[in-house]
């Protein structure tokens, strides 16, 4: 903890370096595979079904064990929780690098590394906000988000630049180096735990119910689209193992809605009744009385289910219509990430001046325009240069929201229950981008397959034959239409040019979808308190305590 008498530790500025680091390999590691799946496809000789599981996996592990990991960081401190999720996410990265089959890589990227995400990335937030105080603090917390938001999104340009010019294994051999480091740097630098003795034991019922809870519904959430929200569409099985055969009368997309359910009510219904006892809870949903806690969750909720709709629709246009290589295809995206960063250096400073929220709704705002603009631009004659400005407005939009929405979520929280409040709002975050991607993979591929079938039947250069035999390849291939063997070149061109607009007509869905997202997160942000005001702080430490609603550890 700072300490006023002896004046702000001298190492914080390593400690926000380290933490953001780390925060970086957690978000890369949600978007760097993306533009590499092909390539796995082919060394691995496996579908991609198959393949999904290692990204539905990693999402899988971090979503439920987000909330455990901040509160093992509260009772046990945060630094060694820190340390033990750098490790474990070192681990895991060298077995996924190194792996030579699926289940290995799901070992390694879904099940070790999600584990080791789920404790630093809590941690790292409160750390941070046990070394930094008043307008350090709202400077600490944007580079934070902003580092992890331009690490999502500057995703596919490194993952693109790795597997096109050495190889995507490499993905993971950049965290086997970057983790050891960043284990020295913690024990050397960042703050020291708290002391055995205000130890209290681990909710250990309540943990088993918010990973479970959680894991089912981001389960369903992220095979809706695959396997059928409400009547399956084929089967689904593990292995040689049949776990629900299509011809059931419903998906078991809803039997884990259902499940979800009744395991997160029961987790509800337990906390309550130990928070009554004071019987040391995972997580106090008193806490929820706090309205910028309560309304700032749900912003981040549904920021969330539009926030990544250009780095998950953007690299399927570019790569599948335009046939851009993987590393073209993340150059064209980098501009998001950079002025991501660009958005958060400018909310930091606009901090000093004007209060949080309303720096959060501009960025909402702008959000949503982005969204907007790269709807109505995306189409066959598409340009990097018609392109970017929609993605230089989404990067300072977002970085704006990012910057500050953490703090404003996290204010009024109690000192002591920061870990968990950390890891609520990181479960939103993950929530909401689990919700997101399934809603928009499902409107992809719906609305591109319609709007591909519609526009061949009415084609009156292609013979009946043709369309026939495309129509079949387009409802067996999606977005990943190839046209059938045999098919001329003069129709290979005709289904080529009629495919790309349909694939934009597509991919305007979806962003239109973000667009709506964004706007109703805006408009719940309007239910938010005024906001905090760095330069209403005081300088004693109990004072910025009061008024930042700090996570000290």
């Amino acid at each position: 903890m700072t300490d006023v008498a002896t004046g702000p530790d001298p190492r914080r500025w390593i400690t926000l370096a380290i933490t953001t680091v780390t925060v970086v390999i957690i978000s890369l590691d949600s978007t760097v595979l993306n533009v590499a799946i092909p390539t796995i496809l082919k060394d691995f000789g496996t579908t991609l079904p198959s393949l999904q599981w290692v990204i539905t996996g990693y999402a899988l592990t971090f979503a439920s064990l987000l909330i455990i990991g901040g509160r093992l960081g509260d009772l046990y401190g945060h630094r060694k929780i820190f340390v033990i999720g750098a490790a474990f996410f070192g681990v895991g990265s060298l077995i996924a690098a190194l792996s030579q089959n699926v289940p290995q890589l799901v070992i390694g990227e879904a099940v070790i590394e999600g584990i080791g995400a789920s404790l630093m990335m809590p941690s790292s937030l409160a750390i941070l906000s046990n070394t930094f105080v008043g307008r350090e603090r709202a400077t600490a917390f944007g580079v934070w988000a902003a580092v992890g938001g331009a690490g999502g999104a500057l995703g596919p340009v490194i993952g693109g630049f790795l597997t096109s010019n050495y190889s995507w294994r490499w993905s993971f051999g950049i965290n086997v180096i970057i983790t050891p480091l960043a284990i020295i740097g913690a024990l050397l630098f960042m703050p020291q735990s708290r002391s055995a003795s205000e130890r209290k034991p681990l909710d250990v019922p309540g943990a088993f119910l918010i990973a479970s809870g959680m894991g089912v519904l981001v389960l369903g959430l992220s095979e809706g689209s695959a396997y059928g929200w409400f009547v399956p569409i084929r089967d689904l099985s593990i292995g040689a193992t049949m776990i629900w055969p299509s011809s059931r009368p419903f998906s078991f997309v809803l039997i884990a809605f259902a499940l979800s359910a009744a395991i997160l009510a029961s987790f509800y219904r337990l906390e309550r009744r130990k928070e009554r006892r004071s019987a040391s809870p995972l997580f106090e949903f008193s806490q929820m009385r706090h309205r910028g806690f309560r309304y700032g969750l749900i912003v981040v909720v549904v920021m969330g289910a539009g926030q990544l709709t250009i780095s998950f629709v953007m690299p399927v246009f570019l790569q599948e219509g335009r046939h851009l290589s993987a590393q073209v295809n993340g150059l064209w995206q980098l501009p998001a990430g950079l002025f991501f960063l660009v958005g958060a250096q400018i909310g930091s400073r606009l901090a000093r001046r004007v209060r949080l929220v309303v720096i959060a709704r501009i960025g909402l705002g702008l959000g949503s325009i982005a969204f907007l603009y790269v709807a109505f631009m995306i189409g066959s004659g598409l340009t990097f240069f018609s392109l970017l400005p929609g993605l230089m407005v989404y990067g300072i939009g977002f970085g704006l929201a990012n910057s500050t929405l953490t703090n404003i979520v996290l204010s009024e929280i109690d000192r002591d229950k920061s870990g968990a409040a950390s890891g609520a709002n990181a479960t939103a975050r993950q929530m909401g981008t689990s919700i997101g991607v399934a809603i928009v993979g499902s409107l992809l591929t719906a609305t591109t397959i319609a709007n591909a079938i519609s526009r061949v039947g009415r084609s009156n250069e292609l013979a009946g034959g043709v369309k026939s035999a495309a129509t079949g390849a387009i409802r067996a291939g999606g977005v990943t239409f190839v046209p059938p063997p045999a098919t001329s070149a003069a129709d290979v061109s005709t289904l080529h040019r009629l495919f790309v607009d349909a694939l934009a007509a597509g991919a305007r869905v979806p962003l239109l979808f973000a667009s709506a997202a964004t706007a109703v997160a805006l408009c719940v942000s309007l239910l938010l308190p005024r906001g905090l005001h760095p330069n209403e702080a005081l300088p004693m430490e109990d004072e910025l305590e009061g008024s930042f609603g700090v996570l000290i550890d």
